[in-house]
């Protein structure tokens, strides 16, 4: 041996078999020595490999690859409380036997997503494997833990639990709900052996469920074998089941006394193992622990109290005594007790009467006690499956992605083993062999099919152990099996068969005789004899029909819950596994030889359970954790290394290592393997396009593994170690972080690119206007220079001219003043020789004087004459003069409408009354007024500026006194340039610009002014001479005409050249403007210009004259008309607003026909309205103010209004002229107009115009049938007076009978029948024929028969002459009349030619022609027909489409247009094309929908009628088949063609049909059902939404968009099929309601998702092709933000449906604010949350929108929305829990729930008062006000007295005078609890005081100083919870939590004392859920649990911000809740308040 140097390790041999580590040390005499791992000094030594020195985390990198090297390794670690090792992804997990800091939430955080290797091995490593590769692989997992018994696997298993729990990462009820099943389970499945504190007597498999996103969903759990036994036997130094002494030592004393328990002493049951406690377990707790655990999981009261019960009947079921029978030995009696009375009575059973029939077997009480237990134990397990197992719908696609977890027992080797022993030994070799299987087997294996060079490594297979336990024929389990079913059968029998058939083998153990009951068997972990006393009684867990009868005799419903499988026949017994554990069937039991089925025995129950369960785990990828129990003494820090060993040595550790270590544990097809790591291909070096798929991984694990060890290529594999699968994640993971970089900075560099281009295009447009602007101004700064300059020289030429002129001015100054001098010195001399000379003259001079004076006082007369005549001369007219004087050929005013009135209205004239008079504001008239903007852009107009833009030649603005030699205006029509001229020298001569022609010229003349020179009269307007007046027909319907004033048109006066009168030039250029539509501006221009600038006053008031006139006749162009309201804005003395008028009213009603009449010249002086008078047919008479402009609709309006008739209809304005009169309607005809007419009839007679004798009536003039004397009684008598007048002047004609019908009805004979006709007949006659009409009729009196006759009227007609062409008729000039009941068509001599009634009228068409034709009209019947006519040929189109316009209306037949048949569906009608259909009136069906409601004539039967089939008939009585054959053909020829197009080939699915979906529009839909159902259900909705399809059942709008969209939001598969439909029902649709409903949709859809890539495109091509619809631009818009942003996760909110039916694209909501505000804010349908918050807090003002949350408010709870969700997505969610709760609680009727958002602050930190004062104001006063007002805070009588002075000055406004008062204020202003503590008295003084004190603060300041006084509390911003706690019997059940920012705080409610505290720190997690909430203290492991009941609490999440611990943010509002304000915004059906 050589020396070793100190300090060195070193192998020695311990005489064990495994070498044990030393290290080199010198002793104290200078020798080395060796020391081992135990303390002890050794000799020999063998030298150490350094990775056993220090250890190592993975053993597959130890050099020392020996047992010793393994042992070594795990002992290092184990003694640096390290206690996992990696074995590959194997971990070996040694049991500390101590608690260690090693589960804590940082532990879970650090261990999240990570790859297996990169950290230190822990369990939470391989439960984050198992979650990792559970996702990227999308396959099951599953945990297989396995380990002695105490080594730790239930630990182990509870670890992982938690771990997926908190890596779930939502903190649900559902999560807390599967971790706290494992209190229960253990307190029901665990006990105290010796060998283990908390051993599970029992397997379970725990199922953990995942939806897609990772987050746990449900779980369930399989329980295996409970060791039912230990109910009633223990081992010595072991307990039962933990529950017991659970139950005893925590139970109150009361529920003790109502069950009789004692002490765990005093029951044998559980003293048998003399040890009736467990060091180290707090039984208190623990009850506690199970009570809050039964909570959780939905265990009510009553549920724990009947469990008490039947545990408590188990103990003492234990203590009843029993006395055996003397005869027999098998039987003995109870021995009455209190144990065995209460036993009865906790079972409800009545035990005597079962016990005294039969003899009570001695073994009969432990089975019954074991059978109650065994199936309590499972009916637990049951209900916790129902509370955490959430199966999936049988429709649902969606499939649980799930993470098995098996914690079994361990393998057990007592001194004395049963048959549970067995049972237990043998499942673990089952997963002895599932673990051999899966690391050796078939991992060998598949190196050998692969190809992959492997030598074979050998392992201990214990195959053959489970093919002498139960796989050859004949086996161990299958002999005791069969043993069992032999009635005679003993333990004997059985081990004599199993002796027989096995005791030659080495792996069982025969008994060396016959007498001996041991046997023993070689497992994988070594030998185990077993007793096989009791084997078959055990096996065959029988229960005797006794037991049966008890149980059913029970009234215990737990008891007969927990027996029902037994009690009812035919189904198995066992577990409660569904899934795994296999039912038997009748048919499978086996019968006994009595021929009586027998039940299963355990085994066979067991094997089968073991099957399922090794199916499941065959069915995941597998991970291992091997537990390993460091030593029998549970003593921490002390490793048995002999244990140690044995188990490392039957766990196959040793082959593990060296297969993990040589093999590839980690398998990719080469497919999976480029597909994962395709991101590391370089494509340059192998392109996958072009290399295989194996090239291409091979590249990459050359590139990437080439200096990492062996990998290898298989066959169709890659074959990795662990390590290279994580370098390549590793890789993998830089590479997608380097690709998406990559990305982010494309799509930043398209970004800013953009931001880029747009704001360089904002650049350049800036400075191209800044240049332009610069340019203005430098070219503005060049021109004022130059100005400068120009000026400058002005200035200065200027200056020399004036200085010039001053030196000029000087010298003749001076000159002046020399010679003034002069002439002083001279006129002193000549004063001096003329007082000389004067005296000699003066007498000669005075002679001369006179003489001058005389003639300057003539000549001062002539001078005075002149000037007088100057003055008359120059002074004008004023404008009334100058009207006098223009028209002094009128005569003066008077008389007016004098003569007699027109035959057939003499009784009306006789009856004239005093005319009522309609007030002016009562004036209808429609004017265009101006708005304030066109007034100001009218400036703009200005004369002046048209006159440059549009005059000719050099002509301008300004006023000429001569001829133009062109027209101002240039005109393309020769004739209107002619016109231009003569116009123009009419208006000089009008205005005096010119004189009148002295005489007359004669116009034959050659030369003369009857050539065709521009003197001349044009043709067209002298034809006018002899027009016919085509409206002014008589009573016999013949013509008249009148022609024009002879002085204006007569023919022998064409000429000009005359003198001529003002009227006459007027009516000139009046008649060409009517005449010449293109001469109107051309007048106007020409009036303007002769204003502009005139001088002449006498001109100039004639021009605004004319002007005045012509603005009451003709309206100037759209062009000029501007120009013209800027130009007579200007007029003179009131002419501006005159002539504003005139033109606003022409300008409205259209050109006159006619020149101004006699009243409106008279009406110019005055310049108001004219007024005239109509005559009602009941004789009143009414004055109306009109103008010129004034039509007959007008006119029919006012006097509507007037007489308060409803009923207007038909009523029009008739006019009378002597014996003719005609109807004027009631359209848009001028009233004026016929009035100028009549004017110039009389004239025509030589009459006066002002004497004109025409009058106005107001009559019915079309009469409808479906008028109802009803409605309106004013109406029915007008037409009743009308009526009866016609009867009476003949205007009416009937026959002789009707007329005494007529008159019979009337009630007046002398009224209602001519003269002619009461002459006929004698008076007797006429009384006999009146009263037989009476009796017919059976009217009682005149209030009955008036609304009979005018209901009944006679045939009025209206009638026109037309002319014909097409179709020969009789004649090709004829009448046509037209009335209510049809059109007839009559010759000159009124015979009839055709008659129509109006269902035989097919259609009615207009057209307008340029040519003299004028209008054409075509009606159409049978075959078309074509009548060509003049003026009336529009009003007789017009009348004749009202009445089959009103017809249809209120038709109730129809004629189908095509076959419809629907047997399937009663909903709608069948019918054949051509069959009558009669309408029915139905509120579901509407005609804009596209449906009616119709009963076919046919078969009797009524149903829905699309309209597109049916077309309605003109008639109000049941038609005729000969009238609907025209309206058939027609149809068809115009209609159905084209339908019978589109339907003659295959059907085309893309185009808008009213049909049901049989199958999906998508192709990929078909072949999946449930899609295909749902897809064709969604187009069921959307028929009758857009109006498609009727439906029977009225739904609201919302319930349709839930059930077309509430499918495509939970499946992306339906989402483009939903696009596709409603794409396809707004193709090709003609029903306008249906596509507008269409696009509501779409809206909807495009804001909810966006389709799929495939068709994204073509759904912006049809929304861009349809780019005119309202809608499409906002599709558009919101199918781009939905394709950015995530889709959502409901249907839409009504509030989004409501706001789209309202045609709004903005959506609005209403947000409330704590201080009683509120606001409305606009929220899109992708705005989030957190986009809300943010945007109100911007909207009012807040610094920060950090800490502020929405809130919604229901009837039932107040919850914070998630600030990532969709706000409507959020408000969906809440509203429809609400109204299902509700839903449950209510039957029958919509539901409705109301609600209220809050905008209010939930996170308090960072809050400083005065910081933000509008925060303050608004939310934190009014939030932090209530809780100190219920008095949650600890406050002092000084801070009371203070904050109440400043309550009271906030409530009362800062009035001192209230203080009188405050003692009723004290509730408001002091906290609730405090009030009391002091009299009124003293409050009061204190508080005055302190008032008093605060000087003049105001109401804001007080709130302000309120918060910083509460600030200064810890409680500041805290969350107040009153809730029930069941966890700490040290604190009350009643306690208050406060959660703020530094933390959670257990109150004392009563004394408000702080019982604890915990830091958010020490929180391990928290959730809630139903009125629970739950929160874990300190580690994973240990901590403590604190459960409280509210219904004030929901889930938290969210952390409180990055720097603090994890705060519960969305806790629901207490106290703090916001107030109740009524109802809010409501949800639910239409009708319900909003």
């Amino acid at each position: 041996m050589s020396p070793r140097p100190q300090g060195d390790y070193v192998w020695l041999d311990s005489g064990t078999g495994v070498p044990i580590g030393a290290r080199v040390k010198e002793s104290e005499k200078g020798k080395l020595q060796l020391v081992d791992d135990e303390g002890k000094e050794q000799a020999a030594l063998r030298p150490m490999h350094p990775t056993s020195v220090e250890g190592v985390e993975d053993m597959i990198r130890l050099g020392d690859l020996t047992e010793a090297g393994l042992l070594r390794n795990l002992l290092v670690r184990h003694k640096e409380g390290s206690i996992y090792t990696y074995t590959g992804s194997i971990l070996v997990a040694v049991n500390p036997y101590k608690v260690l800091p090693i589960y804590t939430a940082e532990q879970v955080h650090m261990y999240t997503d990570r790859r297996l290797g990169e950290l230190p091995p822990h369990v939470f490593a391989i439960a984050d494997s198992c979650f990792f590769n559970m996702r990227r692989s999308q396959k099951n997992q599953c945990c297989v833990i396995s380990g002695e018994s105490g080594a730790g696997k239930t630990e182990s298993a509870k670890l992982m639990l938690q771990y997926l729990a908190a890596v779930s990462g939502q903190r649900s009820w559902i999560e807390q709900q599967i971790l706290e099943a494992n209190p229960i389970l253990e307190a029901f499945g665990n006990a105290k052996t010796i060998r283990n504190d908390n051993s599970s007597r029992f397997g379970k498999y725990i199922d953990i469920n995942f939806n897609t996103q990772g987050a746990i969903e449900g779980a369930r759990i399989e329980q295996y074998l409970l060791e039912k036994s230990r109910v009633c036997r223990q081992a010595p130094e072991e307990r039962n089941y933990h529950i017991f002494y659970y139950m005893l030592v925590g139970m109150t004393p009361q529920q003790k006394t109502k069950l009789s328990l004692g002490n765990a002493s005093d029951y044998n049951y559980l003293t048998m193992g003399k040890c009736t406690t467990c060091e180290g377990r707090d039984d208190i707790t623990e009850y506690t622990h199970f009570l809050s655990a039964l909570k959780i999981l939905m265990f009510s009261d009553s549920d724990s109290w009947e469990i008490s019960r039947l545990l408590a009947a188990i103990l003492h079921l234990g203590n009843v005594k029993f006395e055996g029978h003397a005869d027999n030995l098998e039987g003995c009696d109870i021995i009455e007790s209190t144990h065995f009375n209460m036993a009865a009575k906790l079972m409800e059973v009545r035990l005597m009467l079962v016990f005294s029939s039969v003899p009570f077997p001695s073994c009969c009480r432990p089975r019954s006690a074991q059978a109650i237990y065994g199936r309590l134990f499972i009916w637990v397990v049951d209900k916790i499956n129902s509370a955490v197992f959430k199966p999936l719908p049988e429709d649902s696609e969606e499939v649980h992605q799930c993470i098995g977890l098996l914690d079994i027992f361990g393998f057990e080797n007592f001194v004395k083993n049963s048959f549970e022993q067995l049972c237990i030994n043998f499942a673990n070799e089952q997963l002895q062999q599932f673990f051999v299987r899966h690391v050796f087997k078939l991992e060998q294996e598949e190196y050998s099919r692969e190809g992959v060079v492997w030598t074979h490594i050998e392992y201990n297979d214990n195959q053959r152990t489970l093919d002498v336990l139960a796989s050859k024929p004949l086996n161990i389990l299958a002999l005791i099996d069969e043993e069992s079913s032999f009635p005679k059968g003993t333990d004997r029998t059985m081990m004599q068969k199993v002796n027989k058939q096995h005791g030659k083998g080495d792996i069982y153990m025969a008994p060396k005789n016959d007498h001996e009951k041991q046997f023993g068997i070689r497992h994988f972990a070594g030998v185990v004899f077993y007793d096989s006393q009791g084997f078959l009684e055990k096996n065959r867990d029988a229960l005797s029909a006794d037991v049966i009868e008890l149980v059913e005799t029970s009234t215990n419903q737990l008891l007969k819950q927990a027996f029902k499988t037994d009690l009812a026949p035919g189904t198995a017994r066992g577990g409660g596994n569904s899934r795994m554990t296999m039912t038997t069937p009748k048919n499978s039991l086996r019968l006994g030889p009595d021929g009586k089925k027998r039940s299963p025995t355990l085994i066979g129950q067991f094997r089968k359970s073991l099957e399922a369960l090794m199916k499941a785990l065959a069915a995941c990828q597998p991970y291992f954790i091997r537990c390993i129990k460091p030593n029998d003494l549970k003593q921490p820090e002390f490793f048995d290394r002999d244990l140690c060993m044995r188990q490392l040595r039957y766990s196959g550790m040793m082959e593990t290592i060296k297969i993990r270590k040589a093999g590839f544990p980690i398998r990719y097809s080469f497919q999976e393997f480029l597909e994962r790591f395709r991101v590391l291909l370089n494509t340059a070096t192998c392109d996958p396009k072009t290399e295989s798929t194996d090239k291409c991984c091979e590249t990459i694990c050359k590139t990437f593994l080439s200096g990492e060890g062996h990998w290898r290529r298989g066959r169709s594999k890659i074959f990795l170690k662990d390590f290279h699968d994580t370098m390549l994640e590793l890789e993998r993971m830089k590479k997608l972080n380097e690709k998406a970089l990559v990305i982010q900075r494309v799509l930043r560099g398209l970004k800013y690119r953009k931001q880029f281009l747009r704001k360089k295009a904002a650049a350049l447009m800036i400075q191209k206007h800044w240049r332009g602007h610069q340019g203005r101004k430098i070219y503005r700064i060049g021109l004022t220079r130059l100005q400068a300059r120009v000026r400058s020289r002005q200035m200065q030429h200027k200056y020399q001219k004036k200085r010039e002129a001053a030196t000029v001015l000087q010298a003749r100054v001076r000159g002046i003043n020399a010679r003034k001098e002069w002439r002083r010195q001279k006129a002193a001399v000549v004063l001096l020789q003329a007082y000389t000379r004067g005296a000699l003259a003066r007498r000669r001079r005075a002679e001369e004087l006179a003489s001058l004076e005389r003639q300057r006082r003539l000549n001062e007369a002539l001078r005075r004459q002149r000037e007088a005549d100057a003055k008359a001369q120059d002074n004008p007219l004023s404008d009334h003069e100058m009207v006098d004087y223009m028209f002094q050929f009128l005569p003066p005013a008077g008389g007016d409408q004098e003569g007699q009135g027109p035959d057939g209205f003499k009784d009306l004239e006789q009856r004239r009354m005093v005319p009522e008079t309609v007030d002016l504001d009562e004036l209808p008239m429609e004017e265009q007024e101006l708005s304030s903007d066109e007034e100001d852009d009218l400036d703009e107009y200005s004369f002046s500026k048209f006159a440059s833009m549009s005059f000719q030649g050099a002509a301008t603005a300004t006023h000429v006194r001569h001829r133009l030699a062109q027209p101002l205006i240039h005109h393309e029509d020769e004739g209107d340039v002619q016109a231009s001229l003569t116009v123009w020298w009419i208006i000089l001569r009008f205005m005096g610009d010119l004189p009148e022609p002295k005489q007359r010229v004669n116009p034959l003349a050659p030369g003369g002014a009857g050539s065709r020179g521009a003197n001349a009269l044009p043709q067209d307007l002298a034809s006018r001479n002899d027009r016919r007046l085509s409206h002014m027909v008589g009573l016999d319907q013949s013509d008249s005409s009148v022609a024009l004033s002879n002085e204006m048109m007569a023919v022998d006066s064409t000429s000009l050249e005359r003198p001529m009168t003002a009227l006459e030039k007027l009516h000139i250029i009046v008649g060409y403007a009517i005449v010449r539509r293109d001469l109107r501006d051309e007048i106007y221009c020409q009036i303007c210009k002769q204003l502009e600038g005139n001088n002449n006053k006498n001109s100039y008031y004639r021009g605004w004259i004319l002007l005045s006139l012509c603005l009451g006749i003709f309206p100037p162009t759209e062009k000029f008309i501007k120009y013209l309201q800027s130009f007579i804005r200007s007029g003179p003395g009131g002419y501006g607003p005159y002539c504003v008028e005139r033109l606003k009213r022409t300008a409205s009603n259209g050109v006159r026909g006619e020149p101004p009449s006699w009243l409106e010249l008279q009406a110019t002086k005055t310049k108001k309205r004219m007024t005239v008078t109509l005559t009602l047919m009941d004789g009143r008479t009414i004055s109306v103010p009109v103008d010129s402009a004034s039509t007959s609709g007008e006119i029919c309006q006012m006097l509507s209004q007037k007489v308060q008739l409803k009923d207007s209809f038909g009523f029009s304005v008739y006019v009378a002229l002597y014996e003719k009169v005609w109807a004027l309607g009631s359209g848009r005809e001028h009233v004026m107009d016929a009035i100028s007419q009549c004017e110039q009839e009389v004239r025509r007679k030589g009459g006066q115009e002002q004497h004109a004798p025409w009058r106005l009536y107001f009559r019915k003039e079309v009469f409808a049938p479906w008028h109802n004397c009803k409605d309106d009684a004013v109406s029915t008598e007008l037409i009743y007076r009308q009526v009866i007048r016609g009867l009476k002047f003949g205007e009416y004609q009937c026959r002789k009978v009707s007329a005494s019908v007529w008159a019979a009805q009337s009630a007046a004979v002398q009224d209602a029948i001519s003269s002619s006709l009461l002459e006929a007949k004698p008076e007797d006659k006429w009384i006999q024929m009146v009263n037989t009409a009476h009796t017919q009729v059976g009217l009682r009196s005149t209030r009955h028969a008036r609304p009979a006759a005018a209901t009944a009227p006679p045939r009025g007609w209206t009638v026109t002459r037309l002319t014909h062409s097409g179709p020969a008729l009789a004649k090709s000039r004829f009448i046509v009349a037209i009335n209510w009941t049809g059109i007839t068509f009559l010759d000159e001599r009124e015979r009839r030619l055709v008659e129509l009634s109006y269902p035989e009228v097919t259609g009615v068409n207009t057209v307008r022609w340029e040519e003299p034709q004028g209008v054409v009209s075509t009606v159409r019947w049978e075959g078309p027909k074509s009548l060509n006519t003049g003026a009336m040929t529009e009003d007789l189109a017009a009348l004749v489409l009202v009445f089959l316009a009103g017809l249809r209306e209120r038709s109730q037949y129809g004629v189908a247009l095509k076959d419809a048949s629907s047997p399937d569906d009663a909903t709608l009608l069948s019918f054949k094309k051509g069959e009558l259909l009669e309408l029915l009136k139905d509120k579901e069906f509407s005609l804009e929908r596209g449906w009616l409601k119709a009963r076919n004539d046919r078969t009797g039967k009524s149903g829905a009628v699309p309209a597109e089939a049916l077309l309605i008939l003109p008639t109000l009585s049941k038609p005729t088949n000969q009238v609907m054959v025209p309206h058939l053909y027609l149809s068809y020829q115009n209609h159905l063609p084209t339908v019978m197009s589109k339907n003659a080939g295959p059907e085309r699915l893309w185009v808008h049909s009213r049909e049901p979906l049989r199958l999906p529009l998508l192709r990929r839909l078909a072949n999946n059902a449930d899609h295909s159902t749902k897809a064709c259900l969604a187009f069921t909705y959307i028929l009758p939404y857009m109006g498609d399809y009727p439906t029977k059942q009225s739904q609201s709008s919302l319930e349709l968009t839930d059930q077309i969209f509430g499918a495509a939001t939970q499946n992306e598969a339906l989402r483009d099929e939903i696009y596709c439909q409603i794409m396809k029902q707004m193709t090709s649709n003609n029903n306008r309601f249906s596509l507008e409903q269409g696009w509501q949709l779409l809206w909807l859809c495009c804001g909810l998702f966006p389709p799929g890539p495939q068709l994204s495109k073509h759904a912006q091509r049809f929304l861009e092709s349809r780019e005119r619809q309202p809608l499409a631009a906002d599709c558009l818009k919101r199918l781009q933000s939905s394709r950015r942003t995530d889709p959502r996760k409901l249907p839409p909110h009504q509030v989004e449906v409501e706001a789209i039916q309202q045609n709004s694209i903005q959506i609005f909501h209403k947000i409330h604010f704590p201080n009683d505000t509120e606001d409305v804010m606009e929220v899109a349908t992708s705005t989030r949350v957190r986009d809300l918050v943010q945007s109100i807090s911007e909207k009012l003002g807040l610094i920060s929108a950090d800490g502020f949350s929405v809130f919604v408010k229901t009837p039932d709870t107040v919850l914070s929305l998630n600030e990532a969700d969709y706000f409507f997505d959020s408000l969906r969610q809440i509203t429809d829990w609400s109204k299902n709760a509700k839903r449950v609680n209510e039957v029958g009727g919509p539901v409705s729930v109301s609600y209220m958002v809050f905008f209010m602050r939930k996170l308090w930190y960072n809050v400083i008062p005065g910081r933000d004062l509008e925060a303050d104001l608004i939310f934190h006063y009014p939030q932090e006000l209530p809780k100190y007002m219920r008095g949650y805070h600890v406050v002092t009588k000084e801070e009371m007295v203070h904050i109440g002075a400043l309550l009271f000055r906030i409530k009362t406004g800062g009035d001192s005078k209230q203080l009188a008062v405050l003692p009723k204020l004290l509730k408001e202003i002091l906290p609730a609890d405090q009030i009391k503590a002091f009299s009124e008295n003293e409050w009061k003084k204190t508080i005055s005081a302190a008032y008093n004190k605060q000087a003049e603060m105001t109401s804001e300041e007080a709130m302000l100083e309120f918060l910083k006084a509460v600030y200064r509390w810890q409680t500041f911003g805290a969350a107040f919870f009153d809730v029930k706690q069941t966890s700490d019997r040290t604190f009350p059940d009643i306690v208050r939590i406060a959660i703020s920012k530094t933390g959670v705080a257990i109150i004392h409610p009563k004394t408000k004392e702080v019982l604890a505290t915990h830091a958010f720190n020490r929180i391990a997690s928290w959730c809630s859920g139903s009125t629970y909430f739950h929160m874990t203290l300190g580690s994973l492991v240990q901590g403590s649990k604190f459960l409280c009941e509210t219904s004030l609490v929901s889930p938290p999440s969210g952390p409180q911000s990055a720097s603090l611990s994890p705060l519960w943010s969305s806790v629901r509002l207490g106290p703090q809740a916001p107030p109740d304000r009524g109802a809010g915004l409501r949800v639910g059906p239409p009708g319900s308040s909003r």
